[in-house]
């Protein structure tokens, strides 16, 4: 039987078969969820055998996982390209555990100024409150800017590209080199990049993916992952996440395993509509600007082409500098097809109102009008523009 493990297999069937007992393999299609917390032993000395192997994929008790988890570990760790994943609650969850098992008291961290809001109340929360100082910086630093920046107690240089809500790309191989040069970490919020993006092949040493967003794509999930590509890393983050009490539920895990089934064909239909709705709002006399990494008019176009295989669909949307905040929040109420709330990555198309609520303090978050932040679905992207049209034409012109 073939190897579901084989890169010459595409990646559509390795997420089909991945993790499960194989296509001729008598017995139900999917595995079954494996609860538990107390974990028994046929004496003591397998007891200890077990807790010198916390590592690995061993059974020692329940937070640690169960078969469950370490089948979502492994079909993470083979999206993302590295070779261990580790499973917690919430895509939040999984910002948080690298950065405290990098970071201590007297230690300083670089941070995108577009990072994701709750990282950035983490940074200026609790980590502030621990004595980590956390210096912002403009996301579009070059090699020899982000050089400049770091200190000799720099130890972790944070990466988040595309940003939120202003989706400026991240040159991430110049700056692993400069932070690498310097002894610092790499840690990259990989989201948006899920599959499309390999960080451990442009210098990332940890890869945080909230699973709540495609993996799980049913809006039902809320999981995150780290994915490491070295044995000292791992220890690292997995010694971290135990002291943390850090466990994702295994009936979370399993509604993950099911999602990343079908990952490929709703990435791939899920991008192509964001595209077709994207190219469609360019024309629209409403819009300043689209915020779009895959469209030739986005900035850093060339750093999409360079580094990324395709993309997702989430994008931003500047409306004209005449229209207000009100204007852009009539837009959103007028959708009909289009929820109103955070996250994205299920099937259901989402909208919201950003600006003026993006926070910067290295960069003006002036993108010159009022600006709406779109997730586009699985829905016909001709229901969706007929939609959006009707909502922008309510707009005075």
């Amino acid at each position: 039987m073939a190897d579901p493990k084989d890169q010459n297999l595409g990646f559509a069937t390795r997420m089909s078969h991945h993790g499960r007992a194989g296509a001729k393999a008598h017995g139900f299609v999917n595995p079954p969820v494996h609860r538990g917390s107390t974990v028994l032993f046929p004496d003591c000395e397998s007891r200890k055998s077990a807790a010198a192997q916390r590592y690995e994929q061993v059974l020692t008790y329940g937070t640690a996982g169960g078969p469950t988890h370490h089948m979502l570990e492994d079909m993470v760790a083979e999206i993302e390209g590295g070779t261990r994943a580790l499973i917690v609650g919430t895509g939040l969850a999984a910002c948080m555990v690298p950065l405290l098992a990098y970071l201590k008291a007297g230690d300083h961290c670089l941070v995108p100024d577009s990072v994701y809001g709750p990282v950035r109340n983490l940074a200026d929360g609790l980590m502030a409150g621990f004595g980590i100082e956390t210096t912002y910086y403009d996301p579009t630093v070059d090699e020899a800017g982000m050089a400049a920046l770091i200190r000799p107690n720099t130890k972790v240089v944070y990466t988040e590209s595309p940003g939120s809500h202003t989706f400026e790309l991240q040159d991430i191989p110049a700056i692993a080199r400069a932070a690498h040069a310097a002894g610092a970490k790499v840690l990259m919020d990989n989201t948006w990049g899920f599959h499309t993006f390999q960080p451990f092949q442009h210098g990332v040493d940890v890869s945080i993916q909230a699973l709540t967003k495609y993996a799980g794509g049913h809006s039902d999930v809320l999981l995150g992952s780290v994915t490491v590509n070295n044995p000292e890393d791992w220890h690292i983050v997995k010694g971290a996440a135990s002291q943390l009490g850090q466990f994702a539920s295994p009936d979370d895990c399993w509604l993950c395993l099911r999602g990343l089934r079908t990952l490929p064909v709703r990435l791939r239909q899920q991008a192509e509509n964001g595209l077709t709705v994207a190219r469609w709002l360019e024309t629209r006399p409403e819009v300043l600007r689209l915020l779009h990494p895959a469209l030739p008019s986005h900035p850093q176009h060339a750093l999409f082409t360079r580094d990324f295989s395709g993309a997702c669909s989430l994008f931003g949307m500047v409306l004209q500098p005449r229209y207000t905040e009100a204007d852009a929040e009539r837009v959103v109420d007028a959708l009909r097809l289009f929820g109103i709330g955070a996250s994205w990555g299920g099937y259901e198309s989402l909208a919201l109102p950003t600006a003026p609520s993006i926070s910067r303090t290295a960069k003006d978050p002036n993108l010159g009008g009022p600006a709406i932040r779109i997730h586009i679905g699985l829905e016909e992207p001709e229901d969706l523009i007929a939609d959006l049209a009707q909502a922008l034409d309510r707009l005075p012109r």
